[in-house]
């Protein structure tokens, strides 16, 4: 299976494609939003501001949406979950609308957040088969969700409960980072592989 990692001008794409690769997979790398429609499993990777992040792909933001929402799927990790929903408190521009709400700054004195923290209340599969239950963090936004149905899993941050988890359809946003959530980071990566697969 060939997945395409969006290179929107963030880092951490080393790291992503390692675990790609370990997980089974042959990560490619493109720029081009507008062939990461055509792709037969995308993932948006994290690390970065959303403004610059979301103005790299705005010419090609409708057909990348539809592609999504028409069952292309997708794994927005960190700051790909954030910029697959409306938009964001972090600056201007529009995200892909995938997840309808907002992206807003945590609350929390503690900001950034980076290091381990729990998942609570999980109801994705995917992190059942995977046994993730402590993932790392590395962020200063959260997602704010207009239908708290969509989200597969919680964490809180010295107060500030937000969305570590959101699907819809073949579409999985994280606000953690999986490829660096150890082993069984790694293993949730090969499950929803394996389930794009499917």
């Amino acid at each position: 299976m060939r997945v395409t990692i969006l290179d929107y001008g963030v880092g951490n794409l080393h790291s992503l494609s390692k675990a790609i690769a370990a997980a089974g997979a042959e990560p490619v790398i493109v720029d081009d939003a507008s062939a990461a429609t055509r792709a037969e499993v995308l993932v948006l990777p994290g690390v970065g501001a959303f403004a610059p992040a979301a103005a790299r792909f705005v010419a090609a933001r409708e057909p990348l949406r539809d592609a999504i929402l028409a069952g292309l799927p997708t794994l927005g990790i960190c700051l790909g979950m954030q910029l697959m929903f409306d938009a964001s408190d972090e600056g201007s521009g529009a995200g892909l609308g995938v997840f309808a709400g907002r992206v807003t700054r945590l609350t929390s004195e503690a900001v950034p957040q980076i290091g381990w923290n729990a998942l609570d209340d999980p109801t994705e599969p995917l992190l059942a088969e995977s046994g993730l239950r402590e993932v790392y963090y590395a962020n200063s936004f959260a997602c704010r969700a207009v239908d708290p149905a969509i989200v597969g899993a919680w964490s809180e941050h010295e107060g500030d409960r937000f969305a570590a988890v959101v699907r819809r359809q073949r579409s999985l946003g994280v606000q953690f980072h999986p490829e660096k959530s150890s082993t069984q980071g790694v293993a949730f990566i090969r499950a929803f592989l394996q389930e794009a697969a499917a």
